[in-house]
């Protein structure tokens, strides 16, 4: 990987996301993108003084939804610090792999609101290429002449983590030298927020210390969040010839599915355990080997329970391995969760440091798991894996190893 980019509710570039990782920075707040008066959830994780100007202009951010902006401005941060330019790659030879759980949301909601308010022929031209959520990708590969594939994940909650895996295959087989991947999701409107509400999956806290807590027993729900995350995967010898700084390599994907119920995990972890086991033997190692594991962690009864069953079905009761959720500060990114996550498992790799679990007080009982803590962060950690399910039954997990050089 060679180069990295963020929007996020704890910071709306790579740096200021991750110092907001390691100083605790907690994302939930008031909700601000809409009067939510009228529903019980007061809490969501909402990208703050987000200014798509700064990379985007105001043609483009006029034809893209939310979410398209956050993708689009994140693979710019990105490609400029995998010192992209015109004659870096063929551009037959960089592809585009990007996940988005829902796709564009926003301005589904607003039209649908024109269409019953001021009649049909008021919709948008821009409605349908606004809205379908390869657009994404689609924006993406216009902006940097990405002629390999380009193609757009959405596999819920796993969509950005699927993304990433198959970008990395892709590479690996010889299929391209560059990819850029991730996912991006922008949900935190009244359709998105009313929606999971109805679905009893979010929490309803009032205070942000208790909004995502993962793992422990007053657990009530995932804070509903938002925001991209896009990485630069590079084939190795590429990335070596031109002289790129090399952040750490994904050497290992698995994908599996429970088949199991709509929403719910699978209470037995088969599915999840399964994935991780998959992504291991891809990267060619054990479970011992793994110091860290960045959970899917969503704050939720059942999830965190079934994670937790999974990874000592893998690792063994009580394993040494480190775990923790990221969630507990930036909330649930739906399709785009993956991709952040990548990020923050990248750089505990980098930093011999591990993001705490932020929030507990009371772990589960249930959830036998070596949480990260202050006293615990600071380790060598060589190879690590990061996981994400989501609705349907989607288990997708990569296998990270630190970059040592050649």
């Amino acid at each position: 990987m060679t180069g990295i980019g963020a929007v996020t509710p704890i910071g709306n570039d790579v740096k200021s996301f991750i110092d907001g990782l390691y100083t605790n920075k907690l994302a939930a707040g008031p909700i601000t993108h809409f009067d939510a008066s009228d529903l019980n959830v007061t809490l969501t994780g909402d990208v703050r003084d987000f200014d798509p100007v700064v990379r985007l202009n105001k043609k483009d951010t006029k034809r893209m939804d939310l979410f398209s902006q956050y993708a689009v401005y994140s693979a710019l941060e990105a490609m400029a610090d995998a010192n992209f330019e015109e004659g870096v790659v063929a551009p037959e030879r960089l592809g585009v792999m990007y996940g988005s759980g829902i796709g564009g949301l926003t301005t589904m909601t607003e039209q649908v609101v024109k269409m019953y308010t001021k009649g049909a022929d008021r919709i948008s031209p821009m409605f349908i290429p606004e809205t379908i959520a390869n657009m994404a990708a689609g924006n993406i590969a216009m902006r940097f002449k990405a002629k390999n594939t380009c193609q757009c994940i959405v596999t819920a909650c796993s969509s950005s983590t699927d993304a990433l895996g198959q970008a990395f295959h892709h590479i690996q087989s010889g299929r391209a030298d560059m990819m850029i991947s991730g996912g991006a999701e922008a949900v935190n409107n009244v359709m998105g927020v009313g929606g999971f509400t109805a679905l009893t999956a979010i929490t309803r806290a009032t205070d942000p210390a208790q909004a995502s807590i993962p793992f422990d027993t007053k657990r009530s729900g995932f804070l509903l969040s938002e925001g991209s995350g896009t990485l630069v995967l590079e084939d190795l010898e590429h990335a070596l010839a031109r002289g790129a700084k090399i952040y750490g390599e994904i050497v290992g994907y698995g994908s599996t599915c429970d088949a199991y119920h709509m929403t719910s995990p699978d209470p037995t972890g088969a599915g999840a355990a399964n994935a991780m086991q998959i992504a291991i033997d891809d990267a060619d190692i054990t479970p011992d080997q793994v110091g860290y594991i960045n959970a899917h962690g969503t704050s939720t009864k059942a999830n965190d329970v079934m994670e937790a069953i999974a990874i000592n079905t893998v690792f063994g009761k009580d394993p040494d391995v480190l775990v923790s959720s990221t969630k507990s500060m930036t909330g649930h990114l739906l399709g785009a969760a993956g991709a952040i996550e990548a990020i923050a498992t990248l750089t505990a790799l980098q930093k011999d440091k591990m993001p705490i679990n932020v929030g507990v007080t009371e772990q589960d009982p249930d959830c036998q798991v070596n949480l990260v803590t202050e006293a615990n962060q600071n380790a060598t950690v060589d190879y690590a894996i990061s996981n994400s399910f989501g609705f349907g039954g989607h288990d997708a997990v990569l296998a990270m190893k630190k970059w040592r050089g050649v």
